[in-house]
């Protein structure tokens, strides 16, 4: 009883008076970042066992590796071998700090967080909160489609597609099972795209396989982009290549066209098309989210927070932001750098050393980014590369698209998982982790159980 009691003294001596969360007590300054993505991960990993403490906050107690959620949902891989959790990263880190808690608002003029579990003083803080699905104010399109912004939203989209699969095979209507076995993915850039590709290859390599019940030709993939072209953001051979590649796997690709609503059965078009189908999954845009506390002068087109050249948010000393949520807004880039990885992962990098030297009072040069190319697969055997001059397609730029991401998921055994399932499916085309765990049901059922 006595060391129980120690212990808990020992705990609560840590918290500091301006803290309602427990922190460990320290004299150095404070670095609070909100947000584990690409970003804070990578200014946690530039700013471990330096004269600062480090404290993330996040609602999830693991790092998500986004560009595989395509995978997990069309049963690829299991979630655990995209997700890796903070604590487990952060082994060994010292001065590293981990707090499970979303935060809801920030109090710069007391420089004071408040969060679901309580209130927390920084020093410097830094905004990495990302991005969600932006539906464009469209209600019920967010109601009765998913979006793929979230671990859950790939396995919601996994267990939708089983669950309608499952029910194609036991209805004896004919147009229900039509709209249980066509899939509509909206937006043609890389997360539309690879989930196109994805879809295609079940539909050709596993129905058959599952559902002898009927023919591979019953499941319907429509890809609908808004512009006229796919991967707008790459070159103009990459998107030639792509549109190619997604043809061959039976993908009707539809330009031009605007989703204007869905229902959960039809989904309707600006130009008049309808499509019957219970599958929408809309990849068509983001936009930034972040607590309360930013003034609406700081914030630009898709929810941005607009920054200097520094990363700093416009009107505050000591709080920046990087990744998808900041925008650093000049002449040569009017609409912000790309919302990918790679420049999130340079932007926290950056940012810790730079945090550093301004706790220091040295100097601070601009951030500058360096695009180190594009990526994206449709496919086994198919993908597009945009490396510089070097433009190409097919199976050396699918190998190094495999070869780049497997190198960057955290955890040598998730690297192991997530390459050993790629080698099974290199050689049999199977997806081993076709399971219902749970049921799913689309927002607006649960919205009308709830009432």
């Amino acid at each position: 009883m006595k060391d129980s009691h120690t212990h808990k003294k020992i705990m609560s001596s840590a918290c500091k008076v301006t803290d309602n969360i427990c922190l460990p007590d320290s004299d150095l300054p404070r670095v609070v970042i909100i947000g584990g993505g690409f970003a804070g991960l990578a200014l946690v990993e530039k700013l471990k066992h330096k004269e600062v403490q480090v404290v993330l906050f996040d609602k999830n107690n693991f790092h998500q590796f986004q560009p595989l959620f395509y995978q997990v949902a069309t049963s690829a891989l299991e979630p655990d071998s995209i997700v890796f959790p903070f604590r487990k990263q952060f082994k060994g880190y010292k001065n590293v700090v981990f707090r499970l808690a979303e935060v809801e608002e920030i109090q710069p003029s007391s420089n004071t967080l408040t969060t679901t579990k309580g209130k927390v003083h920084y020093d410097y803080l830094v905004l990495a909160t990302g991005t969600t699905t932006n539906f464009f104010g469209m209600d019920s399109i967010a109601q009765n489609s998913l979006g793929m912004k979230d671990i859950r939203d790939s396995l919601n989209i996994r267990h939708m597609m089983l669950q309608n699969l499952e029910q194609a095979a036991i209805t004896c209507d004919d147009y229900e099972r039509d709209a249980l076995t066509n899939f509509v993915i909206v937006g043609g850039g890389p997360a539309g795209v690879e989930m196109a590709g994805a879809l295609a290859e079940f539909c050709k390599y596993i129905l058959p396989k599952d559902y002898p019940e009927y023919p591979s030709s019953i499941m319907n993939i429509y890809l609908v982009e808004a512009g006229g072209e796919l991967l707008a953001t790459m070159s103009d051979k990459a998107s030639s290549k792509t549109l190619k590649y997604l043809k061959s796997l039976n993908v009707k690709v539809l330009f031009n066209e605007v989703v204007s609503d869905y229902d959960g059965t039809i989904v309707s078009t600006k130009g008049g098309k309808t499509i019957l189908a219970k599958n929408l999954i809309w990849t068509a845009g983001v936009k930034g989210q972040f607590p309360k506390g930013i003034e609406d002068k700081h914030v630009v087109r898709g929810n941005r927070i607009k920054t200097d050249t520094y990363l700093k948010v416009e009107g505050h000393e000591n709080i920046f932001a990087i990744g998808d949520i900041a925008a650093i807004i000049t002449q040569d880039i009017p609409k912000g750098h790309p919302q990918v990885a790679q420049t999130a992962i340079q932007q926290g990098k950056y940012l810790g050393d730079s945090l550093f030297n301004i706790i220091h009072n040295r100097p601070i040069k601009p951030f500058k980014y360096k695009d180190k190319g594009a990526l994206a697969t449709v496919g086994k055997r198919r993908a597009v590369a945009d490396l510089g001059k070097f433009k190409f397609g097919g199976y050396f730029a699918w190998l190094l698209w495999s070869i780049v991401h497997l190198m960057s998921i955290s955890g040598f055994r998730n690297r192991l998982m997530v390459g050993f399932n790629w080698a099974i499916s290199y050689f049999t085309y199977e997806k081993s982790n076709r399971l219902i765990i749970r049921n799913f049901k689309p927002k607006s059922l649960v919205n009308e159980t709830e009432e």
